[in-house]
């Protein structure tokens, strides 16, 4: 079955996911370390993971715990690869979809900025969500997942 995982600690757009999750009543797992208050939503199909607090314990659980039926919803771009490796589906809460196509160079993206950091020459942060930001999202997220569910559909 379809579950839509979702890497909680940051997540802008949880009361979307929710929309979702409840509109398709599918399962719904909130995975965090437990540094931000997150409560998950009244639905029958959801629950919420506290992880042991350190660095990549919540992103381990989601890489471990996805299937190729899933759809995982991060901006870890590491995460994003562990979990495209089991064949989940990969979306960012801006609705940016990573595939097998397109993570090697957002690794190497992500690398680049990382050694720009180190060296003090990049000192911008990626820009704050925008109306338009969630609209892309939950456009993304419906299609992902509606794919994700055909999927399974003709496996089963």
């Amino acid at each position: 079955m379809t579950t839509i995982l979702v890497d909680a600690d940051a997540c802008p757009v949880r009361e979307e996911i929710y929309r979702v999750a409840a509109r398709l009543d599918l399962p719904l797992v909130l995975v965090t370390n437990g540094a931000r208050p997150v409560r998950p939503p009244p639905l029958p199909k959801a629950r919420l993971v506290i992880v042991a607090e350190g660095a990549d314990k919540a992103d381990d659980w989601i890489a471990e715990n996805a299937t190729a039926s899933d759809v995982c919803i991060t901006a870890d771009i590491p995460l994003a690869a562990r979990c495209l490796e089991k064949g989940a589906r990969v979306i960012t809460h801006k609705g940016h979809e990573f595939t097998p196509a397109n993570i090697g160079s957002a690794l190497a993206g992500r690398e680049l900025s990382r050694h720009l950091r180190e060296i003090g020459a990049n000192a911008g942060g990626p820009a704050p969500m925008a109306q338009a930001d969630r609209s892309r999202f939950l456009s993304a997220l419906d299609r992902v997942v509606m794919a994700a569910l055909r999927d399974q559909v003709g496996k089963g």
